[in-house]
């Protein structure tokens, strides 16, 4: 936190932006993958100090907006239950599921908790050895390690009462979905930093290659984000597909290599649905069979709910990059912070809710943003 102020020099970005100015010659259109990212570029306004001709994609870099309903389906039935205490991170308790969420299932009675550390939920089990406990575990690489450390200490302490429900997804497959779209327009991506840190770059080269993009490691700073397109501008402008790592002081090109050690003991590649997108194969994890007597959907026999998206809802098209969130109908009125129709408008590193918090005043008067309720 040392350094914080110089990731954000007005006088850094503005030379970096000039930069950008004085090499681009032509449209680019680039996709950043974590919604972190996403909410900075709102936040500070990057993508309206950017060249007409690069245009930032927003991608599907939000844990809690790909985790699909039917996951959340699950997670509502197995904390409905009167054994068990069901712990979950602040973000998740707002995630519309078919006609409720964990808020409406704690004031029903659910025992519904939130945690800050899968470790949290392990001690209320061993402090509730007459009560299950379990943990949603979601996300991207980032958060997978610390998910997988728990179980492996669940199993080595005998602790019985601990399981997981399971929804972690890996970005590598999610870029190669996006690339092999035909209606994909993405020309260039800016990799999530902290993805990298923990897995290094060794599955980017061979995207990169395949589809002839090239792709930066960026970090989440306004002066991160603005290197990070600099160079994927000057890449392309050069003709060049190939891995850059502008997150050097965090990512090593090997990564991490005890926490991937973890993520290689506990789980096992598989099939993941993606909200609004579909399943997409290989791009997520699950519990292996050595630790399968922790996995919550194995425990709790819910693995056959399965559910419809809400016709309504274009979270989809957000998290592919298609439409921006301003120019769904629903944004604004019928989709809220206080009545989301998607996880979008919900988490804190969702695209509708980015734009909902930073840019709705900005939107011309003849949309209907303007009538939307205030945050609270």
């Amino acid at each position: 936190m040392k350094y914080i102020d110089e990731f954000q020099d007005p006088e850094l970005a503005r030379r970096l932006l000039d930069d950008i100015h004085a090499t681009v010659t032509r449209p680019w259109a680039l996709m950043e993958v974590c919604g972190g990212q996403t909410h900075s570029i709102i936040r500070h306004g990057i993508d309206q100090l950017l060249p007409d001709q690069v245009e930032l994609i927003h991608g599907p870099g939000c844990p809690v907006c790909v985790t699909p309903l039917e996951v959340i389906d699950k997670a509502l039935e197995i904390a409905s239950r009167p054994e068990v205490i069901f712990c979950s991170f602040g973000d998740m308790l707002r995630v519309p599921g078919t006609g409720r969420d964990l808020f409406q299932v704690r004031g029903e009675g659910g025992d519904v908790r939130v945690v800050y550390s899968p470790l949290d939920a392990l001690r209320i089990a061993q402090q509730n050895p007459d009560r299950e406990v379990v943990f949603f575990g979601i996300g991207f690489e980032t958060t997978a390690p610390p998910n997988a450390m728990t179980v492996h200490q669940a199993r080595k302490l005998g602790i019985g009462n601990f399981s997981m429900l399971v929804s972690h997804v890996r970005v590598p497959p999610a870029i190669e979905a996006i690339m092999s779209s035909p209606s994909c327009r993405v020309q260039g991506f800016l990799a999530a930093g902290h993805v990298c840190s923990v897995m290094g770059v060794g599955e980017y080269p061979e995207l990169a290659e395949r589809f002839r993009v090239p792709i930066v490691v960026t970090g989440f700073e306004p002066l991160d984000i603005l290197e990070g397109v600099r160079r994927a501008v000057r890449l392309l402008e050069r003709g060049e597909h190939t891995v850059d790592n502008a997150y050097a002081r965090a990512v090593r090109p090997e990564g991490n290599p005890a926490a991937r050690a973890m993520l290689e003991d506990v789980f096992e590649v598989t099939d993941r649905a993606w909200r609004g997108i579909g399943v997409i194969p290989d791009s997520g994890w699950r519990l292996s069979s050595k630790y399968r007597d922790h996995d919550a959907e194995h425990r709790f026999a819910v693995g056959d709910i399965r559910t419809a998206e809400p016709a309504e809802c274009r979270s989809g098209e957000v998290l592919q990059g298609l439409l921006k969130p301003h120019e769904c109908e629903a944004f604004g009125t019928l989709c809220t912070p206080r009545t989301p129709l998607g996880a979008t408008m919900v988490s804190s590193e969702g695209a509708c809710a980015a734009y909902y918090l930073y840019r709705r005043l900005d939107m011309p008067a003849t949309t209907t943003v303007r009538e939307a309720s205030p945050v609270v």
